[in-house]
């Protein structure tokens, strides 16, 4: 007699799933296999010196180690901008009133390569006049945290942005002047001490 499947529990139940012998299907293993391999023969045939049209974009040189690039070349001074002068001077350049000079148009800026690498060597306290406003703000001295690359950078970012057409300033002037004014223990005095700078030949 043929168990009844409506009083048979045994009868209602379904059978297990099985997983089968492919579990994945066979244009999946195909796909991982091609990339593997393909994988494979770009990195065997691709090398440092490849154009880097199929890359981000930047050349050979920025990808060099910033000792190997000349005039602080390879270091990003937007990013050494960003971390050390924006909080006080924005990231627009604009400074804030009576406070912080802006860098946009700025005389000093702009204006004589080795006055301004020494102002941001040592530091200013007392009033500076930028731009006929004046400011009172004091600007530390970034001498034992910067080197004389990521100074070039970041100074020459300065010079190049937001509408400042200035030439860059190459890490061996900031060589120079470091060693000009190594003996200077204190910040400048403003517009006065900072006009009346000199570099030694």
């Amino acid at each position: 007699m043929k168990p009844n499947p409506y009083t048979n529990p045994q009868q209602r139940e379904n059978d297990e799933p099985e997983e089968g012998d492919g579990p994945w299907p066979w244009y999946v293993t195909g796909l991982v296999v091609f990339l593997m391999a393909f994988g494979v023969v770009y990195l065997s045939r691709t090398s440092i010196t490849n154009p880097p049209a199929m890359g981000d974009g930047r050349a050979v040189a920025e990808l060099q180690a910033p000792e190997a690039a000349l005039a602080g070349a390879g270091i990003d001074g937007a990013a050494v901008f960003g971390a050390r002068c924006a909080a006080c001077h924005q990231a627009t350049g604009a400074g804030l009133p009576g406070v912080f000079p802006p860098l946009v148009g700025s005389e000093w800026v702009v204006g004589d390569e080795t006055t301004l690498v020494a102002a941001v060597l040592h530091g200013i306290s007392g009033q500076l006049t930028v731009k006929g406003q004046v400011y009172t703000g004091v600007m530390p001295s970034f001498e034992a945290q910067l080197s004389d690359a990521e100074l070039a950078a970041v100074l020459s970012h300065a010079r190049s942005t937001w509408g400042n057409q200035a030439k860059p300033i190459a890490a061996d002037l900031v060589a120079r002047v470091r060693k000009a004014t190594a003996e200077r223990k204190e910040s400048f005095k403003g517009d006065d001490e900072l006009h009346q700078f000199k570099l030694a030949p």
